[in-house]
């Protein structure tokens, strides 16, 4: 069912590891080709546009890409009570998290007179995606809203597939956690288009009608397939992402402490995501690695989305990887750079200080990753195929820009102003230089 890869008496060097450990093939690079067509027609025709590629590909024409504020109210007053309860209590978490995560401004008083300031402002307008492929997502909803709201964004949007079963609004589901947060710019777009319509704004609300749809959005976030990746990527620069999200990954570095039962239950909950999703187990010991191989089999069989799970685990991105011991496994974890990363190990708190690259780290047997999903406070928008080494998990930093003021007198200008002369000089930007002496002549 998985593959197992034997790194045991071997000394490999960061770049054998990175060559050896599994991964998925994303093909960013050939979805760029279906998606550049896609994300010009929505910049040139707007709704008709919208309208059109949606029923080729979400298999139905919306009437209204707009959802109307009756739909949004009608659909959390359909929720049920106990999934209203869980993402009222996922808010809260996300909440208390993210508006802790709003840096101070920094004042820095280099000599009488001489003052810095960095302050931290939010953009001005967002885009927030949330899938509904194989699954419903209203918990990526609030990750991406909560997170933006903390940051104290004013224009929030959000965009989610039309759905076939639902008239061609979004999920139920979804609308209902829009409801919950108080957004109510909300469209029934969905992929790569939706994409275009943030970047670049849209126009015509009804068919053949010249007004504004949406506006165009400074940053855009949420993760997406690889066809909202690609767009992500060809807009880039035009407005800020998060990330080229891939498929969703899991690695458990685990020793023979860990409860074979639980790695196992863990690793089949990522690989129910997608055909594509990684699940990877790290451990030292082959008896814990042979116990989990029995139980993947027995869960496999009983889990509702059988198939999908069994060809992710059977994938090429899947593996259990056996090490000399729990000191080579961190090094393994830390080369593979796991989008969600589980530490099931006898110190596994000592560890978690010792890894650089993860998107989240999960300590300890009672933190499973399903935690992170929902209601650990965490945010569950994180880095995958080994970008953890360079990229962060979605926060409020993913909606505010530095800005830095600086002050000086004329005293704490006179002061420096033959050392500026001097390297603008240097440089041989002279006016560099007469701009500061000018102002003392």
């Amino acid at each position: 069912m998985i593959q197992r890869i034997d790194l045991r008496g071997r000394t490999l060097t960061r770049r054998d590891l990175l060559a050896v450990l599994p991964r998925a093939e994303v093909g960013v690079d050939e979805a760029l080709a279906a998606v550049t067509p896609i994300v010009a027609d929505v910049r040139h025709r707007g709704a008709a546009a919208l309208r059109e590629i949606a029923e080729r590909f979400d298999g139905v024409r919306p009437d209204i890409l707009r959802v109307p504020a009756e739909a949004l109210a009608q659909a959390l007053e359909s929720l049920a009570a106990p999934v209203r309860a869980g993402l009222e209590e996922a808010i809260v978490r996300v909440r208390t998290v993210h508006t802790a995560q709003v840096p101070p401004e920094h004042v820095t008083e280099l000599a009488p007179g001489a003052v810095v300031r960095q302050r931290y402002v939010p953009v001005e307008r967002v885009g927030l995606y949330a899938p509904g492929g194989l699954a419903v997502y209203p918990s990526s909803v609030i990750m991406n809203v909560v997170a933006a709201q903390a940051a104290g964004v004013a224009g929030i949007a959000l965009a989610s597939p039309p759905q076939k079963d639902h008239g061609g609004l979004p999920h139920p589901t979804i609308l209902a956690a829009c409801a919950l947060l108080g957004v109510e710019e909300v469209y029934a777009v969905g992929g790569a288009q939706a994409v275009a319509m943030f970047a670049y704004g849209a126009v015509g609300s009804e068919p053949g009608d010249g007004e504004t749809l949406c506006e165009p959005v400074d940053v855009i976030t949420g993760p997406g397939n690889v066809y909202v990746a690609a767009a992500k990527r060809l807009v880039r620069g035009v407005v800020g992402i998060d990330a080229e999200a891939g498929p969703t990954e899991i690695a458990v570095l685990a020793d023979d402490t860990a409860d074979a039962g639980h790695v196992a239950l863990d690793l089949v909950s990522q690989a129910e995501h997608d055909p594509m999703a990684a699940s990877v187990l790290v451990t030292p010991s082959e008896a814990l690695a042979s116990a989990v191989e029995e139980r993947l089999v027995e869960l496999t069989s009983a889990t509702k989305h059988s198939a999908r799970v069994a060809t992710a685990l059977g994938g090429p991105q899947s593996a259990i990887v056996l090490v000399d011991d729990v000191e080579q496994g961190v090094q393994v974890v830390d080369a593979y750079g796991a989008e969600h990363l589980e530490l099931q190990t006898a110190d596994a708190a000592a560890n978690a200080d010792r890894i650089r690259n993860a998107g989240a780290i999960f300590v300890g047997p009672w933190a499973p990753v399903s935690l992170g999903d929902y209601m650990a406070g965490s945010n569950h928008v994180l880095p995958t195929g080994g970008t953890a080494r360079y990229a962060s998990a979605l926060s409020v930093l993913s909606f505010l820009k530095s800005v830095q003021v600086i002050e000086y007198t004329r005293d704490a200008l006179a002061d420096l102003a033959d050392r500026i002369v001097a390297v603008a000089d240097d440089e041989d930007l002279p006016a560099h230089g007469e701009a500061v002496r000018g102002r003392f002549a």
